[in-house]
């Protein structure tokens, strides 16, 4: 079998903010690379990648998809996997989750609109993963389409060393075609649908002095990521050829030194092909990326996966879904080794055996069945009985995790309940199906009421869920408003002695600790638990039971029930009996001293704070803010943009959100746009969580006794 090259498989997305042209430069993609015969349209619901129902009604992506296309430069085939990301802020986690796998992205802006909230955020997340980017300046047929504006945008809002690497000739209604600055082209494009419908040309007569400047600063760009090229370059700068200055910016892209820019209109079929040629020129392959960290989960050591197909299988998955002809898809990215369909592999999160019954290459959602996958390949498996989102999976000898992926809180809260009893069933298949394909999505029963809640990261993406649960499960559900997804946590520190006894004829039921209970040091999430038992005076089998007891605890806090989100104990010492003390009896006298002390280390209640960015004519400027301060928001920054709107940036409670979009339409005559996304959490003011509290009609004992 011959083992391909991995130096001709190119795995990228492309991110950018809603309404930037993803999905559209996605199906150009498609059709130039052949995968597609025909072109489609976002807004004719007939975009191959948008391919759930709603993401064909709203015009926009709510689940990233896969597909594979192959490209011809230079006299060789490339392999590009490509994934189409959303745009929307409620889906953050897909754009997450892709970028956790790629080695190269394409980053989308519009021309007009330049780097805006979104394009921010997505950017942040690539720079986590260290993934390298390719700027493309999207939509250079719009009214006031500016090249060179947005990639002085990028490297001012950006902190990105952004360099162009074509030119636009004419924009507006006058862009047609671009110039490659290295090479001293002119593709000058035509409006049919051709494969190649563009002309090359000289450089038009009025745009030689621009790019031979722009040309000039591309070299400087190039040898200052590579020395040898530096030293040759202050000799003789003519004696750079451009297959080397291209090996040089690849080289900086990869390293995340420099952002080549290059620019088009999708939707008008022009510069798609040159941005082909720009993803296979600098956007690295899995061997630039080179080898990947792994922990051996048998003896915590850490080694290095190589991306070689002679290797051991390892592969992350970093996506479930739910299809209804193949049933459970896991996607995969393999990051070294080989795995045939119908083998076994571990999952080194259970450690348990699987079997890959089969594989698949995707094409959005429809699945080509392969034989095989290797180091460097994006797939879709089907099979797994025990697999979730972040899950290692690699072959029976060597078990292996790779480093998981971490995923936000969700913010917001619905109570459902089918409308007829006949669905209670279908409604809990349904909702554990979502919630395995989403990490974001969770479902909880509140014990108080026995609602089923279900929380997310906002309301278009409940909206999302509700209307899947209708249409794809067939359930019919009424729900209630949204609820906040509030927090609760203490000030103060308080010891306490809880002595749990319990005699019940025969064996009873004995536990004394001594706790203290305070807030957790700064930036530590969950419970810090520490033990300063001396002497033996609870036997060592004995703490891991009240650290349990403690983490079940804090579930539910004592103001309203509400999750306690850091909590730091010191168990100091305690005492046992030889007979009647258990572990379940240290557990529950932990639970007991969490009940009766937290009350006295002054507990209060956390809401939600969201990021809020709203883009709007000066016009309405006045009434915005005025709206926002009777929201509770903290105005944090005011900015004007080149075309003379107005950026208001806001912390705001997102209890005071609900229906905003709706309230910024009327406000300002529907010019205005916003952006939301979380930020962290602060303390409710006090008038408002003692209305809160009450609301909740919570109860909890807080005496002695």
């Amino acid at each position: 079998m011959a083992i391909r090259d991995l130096h001709f498989t190119r795995n990228i997305g492309i991110m950018a903010h809603i309404d930037a042209g993803k999905t559209t430069t996605s199906e150009r993609i498609l059709y130039y690379t052949g995968k597609t015969h025909k072109i489609g349209e976002v807004h004719d619901g007939a975009a191959t990648m948008d391919w759930m129902v709603q993401e064909q009604e709203r015009g926009i992506t709510i689940t990233s998809a896969a597909t594979t296309a192959f490209w011809h430069y230079g006299g060789k085939v490339f392999q590009i996997n490509l994934i189409d990301t959303p745009g929307h802020v409620d889906f953050t986690v897909e754009v997450e989750r892709s970028l956790r796998v790629l080695d190269g992205t394409i980053a989308t802006f519009d021309a007009v609109g330049r780097v805006q909230p979104q394009s921010e955020t997505v950017w942040r997340q690539a720079d986590k993963y260290g993934v390298p980017k390719i700027a493309y300046v999207n939509k250079m047929d719009r009214v006031g389409a500016d090249f060179l504006a947005c990639v002085e945008d990028i490297k001012a809002k950006l902190g990105a060393t952004a360099i162009p690497v074509a030119l636009p000739i004419g924009a507006e209604e006058n862009f047609q075609g671009i110039v490659d600055i290295l090479g001293r082209k002119a593709y000058v494009f035509n409006d049919s649908e051709e494969l190649v419908n563009y002309e090359i040309r000289e450089v038009p007569e009025d745009m030689k002095e621009a790019v031979e400047f722009w040309r000039d600063k591309l070299v400087e760009a190039a040898v200052d990521c590579d020395d040898s090229l530096m030293e040759r370059y202050f000799e003789d700068p003519a004696s750079l050829t451009e297959d080397e200055i291209v090996a040089a910016l690849r080289k900086g892209t990869i390293d995340m030194k420099i952002v080549p820019a290059t620019c088009g209109s999708s939707y008008k079929n022009k510069g798609v092909q040159f941005l082909l040629d720009a993803v296979v020129r600098y956007l690295p392959s899995p061997m630039d990326i080179g080898t990947t960290r792994a922990t051996n989960t048998h003896n915590g050591k850490d080694v290095d996966l190589h991306p070689e197909a002679s290797g051991p299988f390892c592969a992350l998955v970093f996506k479930i879904a739910t299809d209804p002809y193949v049933g459970r898809l896991a996607y995969l990215r393999a990051y070294s080794g080989h795995l045939d369909a119908g083998s076994y592999v571990v999952n080194s999160r259970t450690g348990r055996k699987e079997r890959v019954a089969r594989l698949y290459q995707m094409h959005s959602n429809h699945q080509n069945p392969i034989d095989f996958v290797e180091a460097g390949d994006i797939c879709a498996a089907v099979g797994f009985k025990d697999l979730r989102t972040g899950d290692t999976i690699c072959d029976e000898s060597h078990n292996y995790a790779l480093e998981s992926m971490e995923f936000p809180d969700p913010v917001i809260g619905i109570a459902i309940e089918p409308k007829t009893q006949g669905d209670l069933d279908k409604l809990g298949i349904a909702l554990g199906k979502l919630s395995e394909e989403d990490p974001t999505f969770t479902v909880k029963s509140d014990a108080e009421t026995g609602q089923t809640i279900i929380s997310g990261m906002g309301e278009l993406h409940l909206d999302i869920i509700v209307d899947r649960l209708r249409r794809e499960f067939g359930v019919e559900i009424n729900q209630g408003a949204p609820m906040v997804n509030y927090k609760e946590a203490i000030t103060a520190s308080y010891q306490h002695r809880e002595v749990f006894k319990k005699q019940t004829g025969g064996r009873g039921k004995f536990a004394d600790i001594i706790v203290e209970i305070g807030p957790a040091d700064e930036g530590v999430t969950g419970l810090q638990f520490e033990s300063a038992v001396k002497g033996g005076n609870v036997p060592k089998e004995f703490i891991p039971s009240v650290q349990k007891g403690f983490e079940s605890a804090m579930a539910n806090g004592v103001l309203a029930g509400y999750e306690v989100q850091s909590l730091k104990v010191t168990l100091l010492d305690g005492s046992y009996h030889p007979v009647d003390s258990d572990q379940l009896s240290f557990e529950l006298a932990a639970r007991m001293a969490f009940r009766h002390a937290c009350p006295k280390c002054k507990p209060v209640l956390l809401e939600p704070i969201m990021s809020l960015e709203v883009v709007t004519p000066e016009d309405y400027m006045g009434d915005i803010v005025g709206d926002l301060n009777r929201r509770r928001g903290q105005i944090v920054n005011m900015d004007s943009t080149a075309n003379g709107a107005r950026i208001i940036k806001a912390f705001v409670p997102l209890a005071e959100q609900f229906g905003y979009v709706t309230v910024l339409r009327t406000l300002s005559s529907g010019r205005a746009t916003s952006t939301m996304t979380f930020d962290h959490y602060d303390e409710v003011p006090t008038a408002m969580a003692k209305d809160i509290i009450e609301k909740s009609g919570y109860r909890v004992s807080f005496d002695d006794e």
